[in-house]
Formats: C-alpha cells, sequence, structure tokens
C-alpha cells in the first residue's frame, strides 16, 4: 500500500515507501536510499508486496533484504540498534514527535480516540514524518489523508 501523500516519490518506487520503511524498521535494517535505487524495479516492488507479519516472514524479509543489497550495493548491510521503538504499535499513546510536529505546523492533535484508530501502518508513518528532518512536509497531507484533519490547514 502506498499512500497518496508519497504516491508523487514513492509511486513509481523511486523512493522508499512507508510500507518498506516500516519492514526494513521491522526487521531492523537501515536500508539507504542509495541502497534501494540500485535494486531492481520489480525487486523494490517485491519488498512493498511481500508480507512481513510473523516471526517467519520477518526471517525470510531479512535476509531477502540482506541478499539484495549484497547483490546490488557496494555498501554493507547497516542494521538498526537492537533496541528498536515500535511507538506506532501503541494505540493508547500517542509519541511526543507527533504532538510536536502537530503544534510546530499549527494544527490540531490527533485525539486519544482518533489515534487508537489509526492503522499500525498509518501511525507509523506520522511518527517517522515527524522525526524526518526532510519529509515533515507530508506530516499535515498524512494527517488529511488519515481523516484526523478536517477542512482547511
Amino acid at each position: 500500500m502506498i499512500f497518496e501523500f508519497e504516491r508523487d516519490f514513492a509511486g513509481s518506487l523511486r523512493c522508499i515507501p512507508m510500507i518498506a520503511r516500516q519492514k526494513l524498521d521491522l526487521i531492523g535494517i537501515k536500508m539507504t536510499l542509495r541502497q534501494w535505487s540500485r535494486l531492481l524495479r520489480a525487486e523494490r516492488k517485491r519488498l512493498v508486496d511481500e508480507s512481513c507479519e510473523t516471526v517467519q516472514e520477518q526471517a525470510a524479509y531479512r535476509i531477502v533484504v540482506k541478499d539484495l543489497i549484497a547483490a546490488r550495493a557496494d555498501e554493507p548491510v547497516r542494521f538498526l540498534p537492537p533496541q528498536t521503538f515500535e511507538d506506532w504499535r501503541e494505540k493508547d499513546q500517542m509519541p511526543e514527535a507527533v504532538s510536536s510536529q502537530a503544534e510546530a505546523d499549527g494544527v490540531p492533535l490527533p485525539t486519544p480516540e482518533q489515534w487508537a484508530a489509526l492503522t499500525p501502518l498509518q501511525r507509523f508513518a506520522l511518527i517517522k514524518l515527524a522525526r524526518s528532518k526532510h519529509e515533515n512536509e507530508n506530516f499535515v497531507p498524512a494527517l488529511k489523508e488519515f481523516g484526523v484533519l478536517q477542512g482547511e490547514y
């Protein structure tokens, strides 16, 4: 699934879409945009489409990613720190980064009910966009797309 707010840059798979970023976080691999761009389009699509829910699927996905990076990139695989923050799984607690970004953008915070109603991928996207140094211009469009914001902002 590619969100509407990322369709311009991720729809073509030139950039890493949120769904692939979430899976990479789950398996503990930091894929650079350079590494991603060296993959064939079909390989990028596979990383978007392949399931990564169960422990077994995550182990298989990790092998695929490591093999693709080894085959296509002239850089080593970079691993995320062992203690990753999966706060996007928390329905009842919105991370500070999201509230700080909403405040910076002058938009209302998602209510606790709105936050809980978001899918894990939507929460992941908002957290990533809030923490990003270069992509947070998509934070407000994502809030609108997810039905959190109504009207003009």
